[in-house]
């Protein structure tokens, strides 16, 4: 079990201390422990009015990256020390952007602006401008229904820069694992990581080392289809032998190696859809974009 300076005694003691001083409703609260784990602040944040939040020190740009996440509007309830005790403060986020976490404490951000419903296929304008061709978001949307991610699955995510993004906000307590060949690719990625305030996202070059250490194994992989596919699947395999695919090709060549290459390395196929998307643009002329297979597979 995973050990944390936080026990139910200390968190309890907390919720005490938050319920007597701040406007509080406990029933409506969240809570994140960010101690010594990868934990995405900014995106829990941004989809709960309020937030209880447990860390340790050493974040010296924690209110920084929220305000630079657009959420200065944030209310921060806190007070001095590491003990559940004492005077309470209350600052705008805005106010607190050149201060930092010096010691283990607990702190309740309230965001009134909070978006409650997680947006499945987020706008692409939201995504680093960079040298990454997005998939549009309804695709996306598809996607991440494919995946069926749960907040503790662990996934490696080859060539898919926006499916990492929403990967990493929908599995919070796993982690997703970023393969980007090309480096001007990758350093489109670490900027979506830092605008999205990811802290749970591996960023790597290849798979032909396995994949790093002291991360835990992943159960699923999504490919963007490229000649590689025959030996990033053959790794993937030997990484987990029990892993999950999900494929997304234009390629009708690659889209027709599949059986052959599934054949041959023991996985069935258990879903192909093909999606196409196109909307009526301001000037009333409809807008086609690029229609992709979708192809699922698993071990026999």
């Amino acid at each position: 079990m995973e050990q944390t300076m936080f026990t139910n005694e200390v968190i309890l003691a907390w919720l005490q201390y938050f319920s007597r001083n701040a406007p509080i409703k406990l029933a409506k609260l969240k809570m994140l422990d960010i101690t010594g784990k990868n934990k995405n602040l900014i995106p829990i944040v941004m989809s709960n009015r309020e937030v209880l939040v447990f860390t340790d020190a050493g974040h010296p740009d924690i209110f920084y990256d929220m305000w630079n996440a657009e959420l200065g509007d944030c209310d921060i309830w806190y007070n001095e020390g590491s003990n559940p005790s004492g005077e309470i403060k209350h600052d705008k986020l805005s106010d607190m952007i050149n201060r930092g976490i010096n010691a283990s404490a607990a702190m309740l951000i309230q965001n009134p602006h909070a978006a409650t419903n997680y947006p499945i296929g987020i706008e692409n304008s939201r995504f680093s401008y960079g040298s990454v061709h997005y998939v549009c978001r309804e695709v996306r949307a598809v996607i991440m229904n494919k995946l069926n991610l749960g907040d503790r699955d662990n996934i490696c995510i080859i060539s898919g820069e926006s499916i990492a993004v929403e990967a990493a906000i929908i599995a919070a307590e796993g982690s997703v694992i970023a393969v980007e060949y090309d480096c001007r690719d990758r350093n489109t990625m670490i900027e979506n990581v830092a605008t999205f305030g990811l802290s749970n996202v591996t960023i790597v070059e290849s798979l032909k080392d396995g994949i790093p250490d002291k991360l835990p194994t992943p159960d699923v992989a999504f490919i963007v289809a490229s000649p590689r596919i025959g030996s990033e699947i053959k790794s993937l395999l030997v990484i987990n032998p029990g892993m999950k695919f999900v494929i997304y090709t234009l390629n009708f060549e690659i889209l027709t190696s599949l059986p052959a290459l599934f054949r041959e390395n023991g996985l069935e196929r258990t879903e192909a859809i093909h999606i196409k998307v196109s909307r009526v643009n301001s000037k009333n002329m409809t807008e086609s974009f690029p229609a992709p297979w979708l192809i699922s597979a698993k071990k026999r």
